[in-house]
């Protein structure tokens, strides 16, 4: 285990429209404001043929082959994330969320909504900034993942 101190900078709200991609406005946004670290909070709808990333197909195998599911109809959401910049120095996302709906075909699902949840109607995001130099995504060889670095 790592890590590191941090102390509460900044709090953002905000309102996320129908069709935008929840990870993409933040990435912007964090971007246009200068937050370098933060947590990040979602809560809302996601629209059908959302994607999640739920997982890799074998634990064991480097690196790993990603499952990806598909949301079939709207469904109820919510995430928490983390936000660190990446080696260039742009803000990244990591967000895990759980979705789901009342349908004998639907099942909740939970996943990381990097590959593309869009907003249904309602998205509210709080961004709740980390002050201090406190570390930095860098790519793993070994697993191509994006870890952070303190």
């Amino acid at each position: 285990m790592e890590y590191t101190e941090a102390s509460l900078g900044r709090i953002f709200i905000l309102r996320l429209h129908q069709d935008e991609t929840i990870h993409e406005v933040i990435e912007k946004f964090a971007q246009e404001k200068q937050v370098k670290n933060a947590l990040c909070f979602f809560l809302g709808g996601a629209d059908e043929k959302s994607k999640l990333v739920v997982g890799p197909k074998d634990g064991k195998v480097m690196p790993p082959q990603t499952m990806i599911t598909m949301l079939s109809g709207v469904h109820e959401g919510l995430g928490v994330g983390t936000l660190f910049c990446d080696e260039a120095g742009k803000p990244k996302l990591h967000m895990h969320g759980s979705f789901g709906r009342n349908d004998a075909q639907a099942n909740s699902v939970t996943g990381c909504i990097r590959v593309g949840v869009q907003v249904w109607q309602i998205g509210e995001v709080a961004i709740l900034e980390l002050a201090g130099n406190l570390g930095e995504r860098k790519k793993d060889k070994a697993t191509g993942f994006e870890m952070l670095q303190i």
